[in-house]
């Protein structure tokens, strides 16, 4: 029953037909699954019009893999979401940043930076100084980026 889904678009909220179709699951399935995992709580506007946010529907997602994919009973799906879970939990408690849907870019940052003044015309209103506090944070955010990758 592998079947790729679609990318999930940049949006607040999702109905539940489209979050139904994002996620290749029925809308009465959706709510069944309201029912039985706590973790699952869309917004309810007017006339219980259920509004799923991003969250909600890459944890459908991942219910769906454990029950579709992985065949875990409804129970068992439970408890290893639950599990999942407290792992975050525990790392975020740790100090661990997660970087989930990071893609690591290998990019020289001195290229980077050079590249950018010399081809990027600079926005009118935007003063040398200003450029320059930019690129001063584009720096500190590469070696961020590269303080955090050590740990992986």
């Amino acid at each position: 029953m592998e079947k790729t889904l679609p990318p999930i678009p940049v949006k607040r909220y999702f109905t539940i037909g489209e979050v139904g179709e994002l996620c290749g699951v029925k809308p009465h399935v959706l709510r069944y699954w309201e029912q039985e995992f706590t973790q699952l709580r869309p917004m309810k506007r007017r006339g219980n019009r259920r509004y799923y946010q991003h969250h909600e529907v890459l944890m459908i997602r991942r219910i769906r893999d454990l029950l579709y994919d992985q065949g875990f009973t409804i129970s068992g799906a439970r408890n290893k979401l639950q599990e999942l879970v407290q792992g975050e939990r525990d790392r975020r408690k740790a100090g661990e940043v997660p970087l989930e849907g990071v893609e690591a870019i290998e990019i020289d940052q001195e290229e980077f930076d050079a590249a950018v003044v010399e081809d990027s015309p600079v926005p009118s209103g935007v003063q040398t100084a200003d450029l320059s506090q930019l690129l001063h944070l584009r720096r500190e955010l590469f070696e961020i980026r590269e303080l955090l990758s050590v740990g992986r």
